[in-house]
């Protein structure tokens, strides 16, 4: 039990510096906090968004938001947890701008800690995730960069460089129909090379239980 009360008190304090470097102009600094919380900010959004689309625009908008704000963090609570109130708020806002009523039963922000700690504790960084991991990320790459040009710079844009919808139609002198989709088929090649790991993945979950 000690041992994973030290794991989580370094984490923190890693948490901590990287904001501290971000607020002095390490943009590099923010990247490894998203690649760190990108998948749990999704699965939490996940609880109010069920289409896997919007999902991950909610949760590219939460971290542009974080991005935004992180100069007034002052530490006071764990970085999670304030990442943790920023998302839930931007999937109501996201839900209400949709004129579709948010769930009435939130996630217990007071929560956000032990609910950070419970996946913790399940989602340790084994070798074998962290190797996981990194073979997703080269399928990613490697999907994105096999993509029509037209696809590719419209998910860049959108996911790399967190610009909206409208944003990307004036970028790119088209519809905004016609960038949602793009957006959608690029998003959905690259899931196509993502299943196969996601299957095999899965059936290692299922062989450990």
């Amino acid at each position: 039990m000690a041992e994973v009360v030290d794991t989580q008190a370094g984490q923190q304090e890693l948490d901590q510096e990287l904001v501290r470097r971000v607020q002095r102009g390490d943009s590099a600094a923010f990247d490894l906090l998203v690649r760190k919380y990108q998948h749990r900010i999704a699965a939490l959004i996940g609880r109010y968004i069920s289409d896997w689309s919007e999902c991950q625009d909610v949760a590219q908008d939460t971290f542009i938001r974080a991005y935004r704000a992180i100069g007034n963090f002052r530490g006071d609570a764990q970085f999670y947890t304030w990442l943790h109130r920023i998302a839930v708020n931007t999937a109501k806002n996201h839900l209400v701008a949709q004129k579709r009523r948010p769930p009435t039963d939130d996630i217990d922000v007071g929560d956000a800690e032990q609910f950070d700690s419970g996946i913790r504790l399940r989602d340790t960084d084994t070798p074998d995730r962290e190797l996981a991991r990194q073979q997703m990320e080269q399928v990613v790459m490697r999907a994105v960069n096999a993509l029509p040009e037209e696809l590719r710079t419209a998910i860049t844009l959108r996911e790399v460089e967190g610009l909206s919808y409208e944003e990307i139609a004036q970028r790119m002198d088209c519809p905004i129909g016609t960038v949602r989709s793009r957006i959608f088929r690029a998003r959905e090649a690259i899931d196509t090379e993502l299943l196969p790991l996601m299957d095999v993945e899965g059936g290692q979950e299922r062989a450990a239980r």
